[in-house]
């Protein structure tokens, strides 16, 4: 058994347009392998990752304090604290936290950790690529990036560089 106390774990922060967050990995702080798990602190007004969903990793969220949004592929869905929303592994489980509340929205996000995972932002337009490490592992990965949905090629078509 591993176990670590939130208090001795640092904040990570993210900052970036609407997307502002603190939060820690408190998996990687016991060397979890299987299962990922993140506490969140959104402030009043600001949004989570962008609206996403994963191939192979269900993911789930627990509300500790605060309220505010989930926005889902159906809408916004109110969260409050002890609310818990599981979002599958495909286009149903997209989703991004949002706070409309005028307290800071502390929540856990949980994860399974598969790979190779593909993660798909459609307002984007694009999705990421996690081969060797899903997102959110610690792990090198032999393959990653993000690529825009709109450069498909198809499979035989004729590579320009040869």
């Amino acid at each position: 058994m591993e176990k670590v106390n939130e208090g001795d774990v640092d904040w990570k922060e993210y900052d970036r347009e609407e997307t502002t967050f603190r939060r820690k990995e408190l998996s990687n702080a016991v060397d979890a392998d299987d299962l990922g798990c993140s506490l969140y602190e959104l402030p009043p007004g600001e949004r989570s990752w962008p609206y996403h969903y994963h191939t192979a990793n269900e993911e789930a969220i627990y509300v500790l304090a605060g309220d505010g949004q989930l926005k889902t592929e159906d809408g916004l869905e109110s969260l409050e604290a002890g609310d818990y929303a599981t979002l599958p592994a495909d286009e149903s489980g997209g989703h991004r936290v949002v706070n409309d509340g005028d307290e800071t929205l502390r929540y856990l996000a949980m994860s399974t950790m598969n790979e190779p995972d593909v993660t798909v932002y459609p307002e984007m337009e694009k999705v990421g690529v996690f081969v060797g490490s899903p997102p959110g592992g610690r792990d090198e990965r032999s393959l990653e990036g993000y690529y825009r949905i709109a450069d498909e090629v198809e499979y035989w078509e004729a590579d320009e560089r040869r």
